[in-house]
């Protein structure tokens, strides 16, 4: 799992609209899966999927949920016995009981993240683009959504390339960070590889009790160093053994 990660406007989901073949890049090369992403090749649409916080089921609000996922079945001709095993699975994990009756345009935006989950892997991706999946969603379903897409990834082995601004997400989820600003590629490594290179030092800052002054002097003295030397024998101009 990567987080994919940058400043407003960076290119993060104009990228993984390329990459899941929504937009022809005016330059430049990129596969997924061995296929050109835009060229829209049935054998690849059928191994990717792309789930937006923003807009997470794209079905007919008038459309109930299991209607919407039986649509989904014969768009990428997933078996009927595979479609009851998965979403068996997807409606245990996602607690998909009580909207699968339940009209698309009825559900709140954290019921329509499960869903429109449900949705995108009831054909069992190899690839999961996921463009800000807890936007908008309370801390419960934070915390759901982001347990749900661990598991995910750990009992399927699909790759998966997640967008977020809460860098909780990232931390919890993600070992390897790609880090892009203005479209150019800035970071590609760890998480405390970046926070190394970003931040390299600490800022502390000191509060005096009572607003008095302190003697920085017989500080130093009560703690064994003096106003030019140390325990160390390093000097006050600086320079260290």
């Amino acid at each position: 799992m990567v987080g994919f990660i940058g400043p407003n406007g960076a290119g993060k989901t104009t990228t993984l609209k390329m990459l899941s073949g929504v937009l022809h890049p005016t330059g430049g090369e990129a596969r997924v899966l061995g296929f050109r992403p835009w060229r829209r090749e049935h054998e690849f649409l059928r191994q990717i999927a792309m789930v937006r916080g923003s807009r997470p089921l794209g079905a007919p609000g008038e459309l109930t949920v299991l209607d919407a996922l039986r649509f989904q079945q014969l768009v990428y001709e997933v078996p009927e016995g595979a479609f009851r095993r998965n979403l068996a699975e997807l409606t245990a994990i996602l607690d998909l009981d009580r909207l699968l009756q339940r009209q698309v345009r009825a559900l709140s935006l954290g019921e329509r993240m499960r869903a429109g989950l449900a949705s995108s892997l009831l054909y069992r991706p190899r690839v999961l683009f996921l463009d800000e999946p807890t936007i908008g969603l309370d801390v419960t379903a934070t915390g759901q959504m982001r347990r749900f897409v661990a598991d995910y990834s750990r009992q399927t082995g699909a790759t998966i390339l997640l967008t977020s601004h809460y860098m909780a997400d990232v931390e919890t989820l993600c070992r390897r960070i790609i880090l892009i600003d203005q479209g150019r590629l800035a970071y590609d490594g760890d998480l405390a590889g970046l926070a190394a290179r970003l931040s390299p030092y600490k800022l502390l800052k000191v509060a005096v009790r009572d607003g008095g002054a302190t003697d920085w002097g017989r500080t130093a003295r009560s703690s064994g160093r003096t106003a030019t030397g140390c325990r160390c024998g390093c000097r006050a101009s600086g320079r260290r053994r």
